[in-house]
Formats: C-alpha cells, structure tokens, sequence
C-alpha cells in the first residue's frame, strides 16, 4: 500500500512559509502575541524542519530530539511524542532520515535528501532565536513560583483578615500589569 507520505502529499510544505495569517493558540493572532504561552511557539508544519535541523547536527532518537528541543526552549516548550514519532517516521518514508535500532532505541540520521530539504528551505531553522529572551522568562517563572508560595502560605493561614489584604494586593498587581500591557 501506500505511505504515509503518499497520502499526505502537503506534508513537506510548510503552513507557516508565504502565510500571512498565522494563528496560534485561542485562534489569536501570533504576531500581536507577548512570548508566553498564548502563541504558536512551533508554527504549524515546521516542527519537521527543527527535527532535522537537529539531526543535521548528530544521529538521536527521539526521545532526545524531545529533550534537546526543551533545553533550547528552556524549559517553555516541549513537543509531545505524538508530535514528533509520526513526523519522524513521514521524514523516513519521504527518503528524509534513516533510522536504525542501537541498544534498544531507535536513532535517526538525516540524508543527503533531509539536507537538501533544508537547504531549500526559504527561511532557515533559527533554533538560537527561539530562546530569545528566555533569561527574561525564567526570571519571571521564578518569581511567579515564589509569589504562589508566599500566596498559599497566606491561604493556609485560616486567618480572614490576612487573606483579605493578599487578595487586595493580587488584585492591585493585576490591575498594575494590565495598565503596563496597556502601554502598547
């Protein structure tokens, strides 16, 4: 029969490349989006090119593709193995990768058709843009982290009054990072 490939003949074209309305997460517009988590982090069809941007780079499984793709991310995005086994297995149908079993696991390895994908590529794989500011969001994970401890250690203080005055503080922070994205 037929593979997957076949049957799927857009497969290799990306829906980002030429698109003009780019829509992520919530149908919102991504070019209008802040970088936390309300936008596309992977536009749609191009997750095939990051993978074989890193296989350009040394033979993986997949597991660490996933992995790899996390630390470059810093921690903010992670594919699911959903996402990334089905388009490993069209990159091997297409002629774009080989994979063999070491160990136990299978690792992949790009071809001289998986490089000349990407060369052709109109806009190539960026993977050191796409941490951009990540410095900056992890120094507001961190905080978000500890404000969420001091809040739940207030909560569990089953004293009303005390509860009461976080309350109005988190509702004066919202207000003040609303009028901050206001500025814009």
């Amino acid at each position: 029969m037929f593979g997957i490939a076949y049957r799927y003949p857009d497969f290799f074209a990306s829906k980002h490349e030429g698109s003009s309305n780019c829509r992520g997460r919530q149908g919102k517009s991504s070019r209008s989006s802040r970088g936390w988590g309300d936008e596309q982090r992977t536009p749609r069809g191009d997750i095939k090119y990051i993978l074989l941007t890193l296989l350009a780079e040394e033979p993986r499984y997949g597991y660490q593709l996933i992995k790899e793709l996390e630390n470059r991310y810093s921690g903010f995005y992670r594919p699911s193995p959903g996402s990334v086994y089905p388009t490993l297995q069209l990159l091997e149908e297409g002629g774009y990768l080989t994979s063999e079993q070491l160990e136990g696991k299978r690792v992949y390895t790009i071809t001289d058709s998986g490089r000349e994908l990407l060369a052709g590529r109109d806009t190539p794989v960026d993977m050191a843009g796409r941490g951009a500011g990540s410095q900056q969001l992890h120094e507001l994970k961190a905080a978000i982290t500890e404000l969420s401890a001091a809040v739940m250690q207030a909560a569990r203080s089953n004293d009303a009054d005390r509860t009461s005055r976080v309350r109005e503080i988190l509702n004066r922070a919202k207000r003040e990072i609303y009028s901050i994205l206001a500025e814009e």
